[in-house]
């Protein structure tokens, strides 16, 4: 894995190209954006959407995604609702059994599947890995400590990953469950969304750790119905996350929230952004996935209502609070 691709150079994607340029791998990284390619390429800066952040000399930007492709193995690191158009394009460009790491965090929203489902679809001959974890973008590429869950089947991939990623400040934890790091990645974006508009109410911290607990349950109910296991959801990419975007300023989705409950208008707070707030995206997705496995996810449901659906954010506590009262521990997938 001398050579490193990375598809999409947002502030993600940016940092995990710094990341891989730093520890010695001839790193491309493809951008739709010209002005993103010419700052990278001749000030060593993506001033879009990573300011202030000096990039490794070792770091080459492209607006062609096939020269991209023509690595050892590929991150792909575009918002998960553009990884079908963007990984059927790469298709005439990835090599038979090249690893392809999924770093986005979300649910196809007109399909409800993970990304490993897509890409399946666009890219069948690939090697899939998945990236997640506790990570805002602009720390990891300042090289401040960052813990990661890095999914792969491949035993020998998953290993050859860790090597070429791996670093003092940048430690992935290795895993084979696939599935349950994605849903992990996925579902917390949508509770972070929950917990922004608990902290925009000054419901308290008591109501922020109960959100963040039941949250987690949720979680789990619904990792557990698409094949995860509760050990990979207890680790980095489900309640580390979980824990990071329900609490962290720096969030989006958590950002998002406390605009919601301070009055803004979903449509129009998130046309105004030049970043994704996944949950936004992924919350119809998982609720009616979850409904079809017959999960029960009541938070996930009502911030479902509130950003796609016109709720009453006080109708939709209201209705939180007033559900029945259960016992915890060993619950079914409709508690």
């Amino acid at each position: 894995m001398e050579k490193v691709g990375v598809i999409g150079a947002g502030a993600w994607g940016t940092a995990l190209a710094a990341v891989a340029a730093a520890n010695g791998a001839a790193t491309t990284i493809w951008a739709r954006e010209r002005e993103v390619v010419e700052a990278i390429n001749r000030d060593r800066v993506n001033r879009m959407f990573l300011a202030g952040i000096d990039l490794p000399a070792g770091l080459v930007a492209t607006g062609e995604i096939a020269e991209a492709c023509a690595a050892d193995t590929l991150l792909l690191a575009v918002p998960a609702q553009f990884v079908r158009a963007v990984g059927a394009t790469m298709a005439g460009h990835v090599a038979a059994a090249t690893p392809v790491t999924i770093c986005a965090k979300g649910i196809e929203r007109d399909s409800g599947a993970l990304m490993s489902e897509v890409l399946g679809e666009v890219l069948p001959g690939a090697t899939l890995a998945v990236l997640s974890g506790p990570t805002f973008a602009a720390e990891v590429a300042r090289g401040q400590p960052t813990a990661v869950t890095l999914a792969c089947g491949d035993e020998a991939v998953g290993g050859a990953l860790v090597r070429r990623l791996g670093g003092r400040t940048f430690r992935p934890y290795r895993a084979v469950d696939i599935v349950g790091a994605q849903v992990g990645g996925a579902v917390k974006n949508v509770l972070a969304i929950a917990c922004g508009i608990v902290a925009g109410r000054r419901l308290g911290d008591n109501a922020r750790a109960a959100l963040i607990t039941r949250g987690m349950a949720e979680m789990m109910r619904f990792g557990e119905a698409l094949g995860a296991t509760p050990h990979t959801l207890l680790g980095l990419c489900g309640l580390g996350d979980l824990v990071l975007t329900c609490t962290g300023a720096a969030s989006r989705n958590y950002s998002l929230g406390r605009a919601l409950a301070e009055g803004a208008d979903p449509a129009a707070f998130l046309r105004r952004r030049d970043t994704v707030a996944e949950g936004a995206f992924s919350a119809g997705a998982v609720v009616a996935r979850a409904r079809r496995a017959g999960v029960d996810m009541p938070i996930a449901a009502a911030v479902d209502g509130i950003v796609n659906r016109g709720a009453s954010i006080d109708a939709a506590i209201d209705a939180l609070l007033r559900r029945p009262f259960r016992t915890e521990g060993g619950e079914a997938r409709t508690a």
